[in-house]
């Protein structure tokens, strides 16, 4: 749950990160016309940045990170790719032989998939981003990236930083991943970007242990009450409201007879008349009513 509530908090800074940007940008140099528009507002990617991009691509070597530099500063954002691959790279050291294999096969899947994939996409700056984090999706799951973090849980949350949440989705990415692998993983890195979050943010990231704390608490509230014990309770209070509204009927019936009995004494007799079977009786007593109603409205 702290997790969910982690990953709504990122994604929320993020919301307000890009549109306090988008605003800044539109008061400063509002567009005087549709040719005036820039690409990232039309959210396409230019032309310039296609062939920039592509170009890159062509020229970037299989090893290293040079293939992700090739989407760094573009019109659709698309940022993070690179200081991923610099980050994996830097502490590949301090992982073990299996997490160094991971990083790089997971690193040259990556770079493979965008070299080939990029030209055959939209330049639609949503389907770029989706294509991005798709690859990136399925070369961390290809090549385990849950097994190489429960591996090295500690250099996995060192290499986390609070910042880059709220500055690369791409990252956003990877840490909703590795916060579905297990929960030794989830916890450490929780812990981690609260105790960031805290240091940057000071008390607004207590709202993160108070929601968790009164999710626990309603579950807490009657511990020893099993489902079935908590339908009875619930099915003796709806009896007991029913019986209590019954009586509430019969009493305001018994006093509307009573008037209608001072002011019609033939309808009282009808009444009785009709007592002997019970279709009967209701249909007397309904009829009853509503002569005695009548007779109040007339006085």
């Amino acid at each position: 749950m702290c997790a969910e509530l982690l990953g709504t908090l990122v994604t929320l800074a993020l919301v307000l990160a890009s549109f306090d940007a988008a605003r800044g940008t539109e008061a400063t140099n509002p567009p005087e016309g549709p040719q005036d528009r820039t690409p990232q507002q039309k959210g396409r990617l230019s032309l310039q940045n296609t062939a920039e991009i592509q170009h890159c691509l062509v020229n970037a070597g299989d090893v290293g990170c040079g293939v992700f530099e090739c989407f760094e500063n573009n019109s659709c954002e698309i940022r993070g790719l690179h200081e991923i691959c610099m980050t994996f790279l830097h502490n590949a050291g301090k992982f073990d032989a299996q997490g160094k294999s991971f990083i790089k096969d997971a690193l040259k899947c990556k770079a493979h998939a965008l070299r080939h994939k990029f030209s055959c996409i939209s330049r639609k700056c949503p389907a770029i981003k989706e294509m991005v984090f798709q690859l990136q999706r399925e070369c961390y799951l290809k090549h385990d990236l849950c097994s190489a973090a429960k591996e090295n849980v500690q250099v996995i949350v060192e290499m986390i930083h609070f910042k880059d949440l709220l500055q690369h989705e791409p990252y956003v990415d990877l840490v909703n991943i590795l916060l579905t692998c297990g929960e030794e993983v989830k916890k450490a890195i929780t812990r981690s970007v609260q105790a960031q979050c805290e240091q940057n943010w000071g008390s607004l990231c207590s709202i993160l242990s108070f929601c968790t704390s009164a999710v626990h608490g309603d579950s807490i509230l009657s511990p020893e009450k099993k489902p079935g014990e908590a339908n009875k309770a619930a099915a003796g209070r709806g009896d007991m409201l029913a019986h209590s509204e019954s009586d509430h009927r019969e009493s305001l019936r018994a006093s509307k007879g009573e008037r209608g009995t001072k002011g019609h004494l033939n309808t009282h007799a009808r009444v009785k008349a009709g007592a002997h079977s019970p279709k009967g009786a209701h249909g007397s007593m309904d009829r009853a009513d509503e002569l005695s109603d009548f007779s109040d409205i007339r006085r």
